[in-house]
């Protein structure tokens, strides 16, 4: 059994106005189509043309196993150069991911190839970050630790996204000290006998194609599939509200820093608690709500 969803909504090019007065006012999500038509990327960026241009790149890459206690949080699970990388895309179905990589920093030619956009939000412009990963590839539901307003272009393929208003994060199983939901759930197929609270949850849904862009408000839970093999690039902001603004700062300076050092002295027992905690804290909430 799966969620009852809510088709995210899609607009074509929107001006500033349009924007901010109908969705990031509202911290409403859309599908943007017809915006990066003028961008060099739209019909250069395929996976021949990042094999030729960062073909020889070292890149991070994690895959689909829970957390692992002796790893920091984000660190990688193997790396291999880009070129070894984009070779397994095409081979076939992999559950082998890049996650939050700079790539422009290690090409900055490809910076030619795009434009930022005018939608009335100051984009974080050292920062444009790029995702990868073969068919049926998953990321596991999550919010970003700083909060930010993203953008976020696809390319290659086709990518399901599936988004949770941050006002329902208290039926979302969230770990303790994380801003992860317990990475036992399976979001294309919950368990409601374990996981009851999700029985509340009403996400959002969408496929993304080539060139098609996702505006993700601040603090919403986003997980997503790979339907075929395909990269993605975010842009991404400050978050807007000070409330948000204060708890990203806190997440990145803070909090990660104090899980990591839970790892290192508690090993697999830290990761324990947490799962067990999310599922005791949510239930909790959700019998108070009876």
């Amino acid at each position: 059994m799966s969620f009852d969803y809510i088709p995210i909504e899609r607009v074509e090019k929107l001006t500033k106005k349009e924007f901010i007065e109908n969705y990031y006012k509202p911290q409403k999500p859309v599908v943007i189509t017809n915006q990066i038509e003028d961008w060099p990327a739209f019909s250069k960026w395929d996976f021949n043309f990042i094999r030729e241009v960062a073909g020889e790149k070292m890149v991070p890459l994690y895959d689909s196993r829970k957390t692992d206690y002796t790893k920091k949080v984000n660190e990688p699970d193997f790396t291999m150069t880009m070129s070894e990388y984009i070779d397994i895309l095409e081979k076939g179905p992999t559950d082998l991911r890049i996650f939050l990589y700079n790539l422009m920093k290690e090409v900055p030619v490809m910076k030619a190839d795009m434009h930022w956009p005018r939608l009335g939000i100051r984009l974080l412009k050292n920062l444009p970050l790029v995702f990868f990963g073969g068919q049926d590839a998953k990321v596991f539901m999550h919010y970003d630790i700083d909060f930010p307003n993203i953008f976020h272009v696809h390319f290659e393929g086709k990518k399901q996204c599936v988004l949770v208003d941050p006002k329902e994060t208290k039926y979302m199983y969230r770990l303790p000290y994380s801003w992860l939901c317990n990475e036992d759930i399976d979001f294309d197929n919950p368990d409601y006998e374990r996981f009851p609270a999700l029985r509340k949850v009403r996400p959002y849904i969408t496929e993304l194609n080539h060139g098609e862009m996702l505006y993700m408000p601040e603090g919403w839970w986003h997980y997503m599939k790979y339907l075929s093999p395909g990269f993605s690039l975010s842009l991404r902001s400050l978050a807007g509200r000070p409330s948000n603004l204060w708890k990203g700062f806190a997440n990145v300076a803070i909090i990660r820093y104090y899980d990591n050092w839970m790892r290192k002295r508690k090993g697999q027992e830290w990761l324990d608690y947490k799962d067990a905690e999310s599922i005791r804290r949510t239930n909790a909430t959700l019998e108070a709500a009876k």
